[in-house]
């Protein structure tokens, strides 16, 4: 039922504007959030108190992956393999839809891959090794934690204590030690040999090329001891055969103050001086010539480029001629690496190249159920300390629309005919402002809602255009920088002060709504009364990419909204002492996490 209501909003855009009704939503989706809410993800948890649940959210899960494709599932019951990662491990092996089955023909062997897995999982932080999560064109997309140090091969009931900041976790994988484990690191003069070793041949099993590490740390440094590795420093340089890229990301501590300023992610710029930031950006030339980047201000973009000039990257990437796989990963994998493998799936869907079948509620399910919570993000720590890392990924669709994302090789602008009338992007920087448009956008000072003409279909998409003020010597930086997308005139607009935001209706009304989840509902399709606003739909032709994605934000919006809410942060206690005492009584178990912050 929702999936033919979500065709029928598809196919009648016209009527769904007049009606303004929420977005359908996917059966269990609210259930889905509500536990997610609730706790996080264990495997070897599954079939105690919400045992259904989870095992309703699996099987879903399985049912979504088997529209589109054959695959295979590595069992990981109890947490076996590792306590984090989902109980039904899913393994595409090949498209089965008549066009594409015999496209791509996968060479692994599921039991060989199973054995891999389990030979490597010690080399990794948490022992969260190298899955895949998607395919692409007979490519792997996959995730994983870093490489782990020396703290989590000797002791890893003691490194999780450290490095998990005191989560009531933080004692949960010393059950997944075996014997074969003891085995291992009682050889100490080959021990990094002999796992990491192993974790390249699980990599070159799955043809992964290029690794992309998010670390803004070369080694993960807790209390003055390196609890974990990355790629890009092990000193026998094991990892040469592959292609590292170093993307430093903040991570998700830094979303807080994402939630502190009312949701907006533009002109939120991390500060890239602090002591521990010591990885620098590094990609090779050979991958960046195509993407009109200079990739040298990357510590001068805010949070929206730079999410945005990434995910470029990686499209780059899992787009190239070649076979060659992708890994994905983080520090512990379960809060960045999870916002840029559910952008690339939901990207890629968008052009309708994975997941065909599936409709906007459920693909957005999907990438939630399997993603983010059945790959361990802690959600409920995460809600209480105000780091919406999560609220983040699936409210970034609206930047992601253009088709300067799509990774569908077609040059749509350069064969566009010239424009007979309108406005250009120049002649908007010249209008006074008293001749601009409604202050629709919570990202910027002013915005003009650009509709698309018959004769420029294609070109402008997007739902909102942000405009620079119109000074002179600003209009000649935009002129000097600008690109033949409008999305480059966001990224020129000057970084409001920290003392002087704007302080228009919309953005008054998104702070007094922030702080209480009880006014959502009343306040739901009012424009700009909160960051949960669900879009409503325009009569302009939009693009099939922007409306899929538009669809997918609206649904989980709704779902969001009428479940978890944008959520106030609990006082910490007084004094950094205080708060250091906390975090050590919840770690070792004297104190849970504090239920009235959720």
């Amino acid at each position: 039922m929702a999936g033919a209501r979500a065709a029928a909003a598809t196919a009648s855009a016209g009527s769904s504007a007049s009606s303004g009704n929420p977005p359908p939503q996917e059966p269990g989706l609210g259930e889905l959030l509500e536990e997610f809410s609730r706790t996080q993800y264990r495997a070897k948890d599954g079939s105690g108190t919400g045992g259904s649940k989870v095992e309703r959210i699996e099987k879903r899960c399985l049912e979504l992956f088997g529209r589109d494709y054959c695959f295979s599932v590595i069992p990981n019951t109890n947490g076996d393999i590792c306590g984090h990662y989902p109980r039904h491990i899913v393994f595409l092996e090949y498209e089965s839809s008549e066009k594409e089955k015999d496209t791509f023909e996968s060479t692994v062997q599921v039991s060989k891959l199973q054995d891999l897995i389990h030979r490597s999982k010690m080399a990794r932080c948490r022992g969260r090794f190298v899955c895949p999560v998607i395919l692409f064109k007979g490519k792997h997309i996959c995730r994983s934690a870093t490489l782990a140090g020396w703290g989590e091969l000797y002791g890893r009931s003691g490194y999780n204590y450290f490095f998990s900041g005191g989560a009531d976790d933080a004692w949960a994988d010393v059950e997944d030690v075996t014997e074969e484990d003891c085995a291992l690191r009682s050889g100490d003069t080959h021990l990094f040999d002999k796992v990491r070793g192993y974790d390249i041949k699980l990599l070159r099993y799955l043809s992964v090329k290029y690794i992309c590490d998010l670390m803004v740390e070369n080694k993960k440094v807790k209390f003055g001891m390196n609890v974990t590795s990355s790629e890009k420093v092990d000193k026998a340089q094991r990892y040469a055969d592959f292609t590292l890229l170093s993307i430093p990301y903040p991570g998700c501590e830094f979303f807080k103050e994402y939630k502190d300023r009312d949701y907006m992610a533009e002109g939120l710029i991390f500060n890239w001086k602090q002591d521990y930031v010591d990885a620098p950006l590094s990609i090779p030339d050979f991958l960046t010539h195509s993407l009109n980047i200079d990739w040298s201000q990357y510590q001068c973009w805010d949070l929206v480029q730079q999410t945005q000039n990434y995910l470029k990257l990686l499209l780059s990437l899992v787009n190239s001629d070649d076979d060659s796989g992708l890994l994905v990963h983080c520090i512990s994998g379960w809060d960045r690496t999870p916002l840029f493998i559910s952008l690339l799936r939901l990207s890629l869907w968008a052009d309708g190249l994975i997941h065909t079948s599936l409709k906007p509620a459920e693909i957005l399910y999907l990438t939630v159920a399997y993603d983010w919570f059945l790959f361990g993000h802690m959600l409920v720590d995460r809600l209480s300390k105000g780091e919406e890392i999560f609220f983040f990924c699936f409210n970034f669709l609206k930047h992601i629309t253009s088709e300067e994302f799509s990774a569908l090789k077609t040059q749509r602008r350069k064969s566009l005919p010239a424009r007979d009338g309108g406005f250009t992007l120049e002649d908007i920087c010249m209008l006074r402002r008293k001749d601009r448009g409604s202050t629709t956008s919570l990202g910027s000072d002013f915005s003009l809602v650009m509709e698309s003409s018959p004769g420029a279909t294609g070109s402008f998409t997007y739902e909102a255009v942000e405009l620079v003020p119109a000074g002179a010597p600003t209009q000649a930086a935009w002129r000097k920088s600008h690109s033949s997308s409008p999305q480059s005139v966001l990224w020129n607009r000057p970084q409001p002060s920290e003392d002087r935001l704007p302080s228009y209706q919309g953005l008054v009304e998104a702070r007094s709504s922030s702080s209480s989840s009880s006014n959502h509902s009343d306040n739901f399709f009012r424009m700009g009364s909160s960051p949960l606003e669900v879009p409503k739909p325009r009569l302009a032709a939009l693009s099939d990419r922007e409306t899929r994605l538009q669809e997918v934000r609206s649904a989980f919006l709704a779902a969001y909204s009428s479940t978890v809410g944008l959520r106030a942060v609990a006082p910490s206690p007084s004094g950094a002492i205080g708060g250091l005492l906390e975090q050590f009584a919840r770690g070792v178990g004297l104190r849970g996490i504090s239920s009235n912050a959720l």
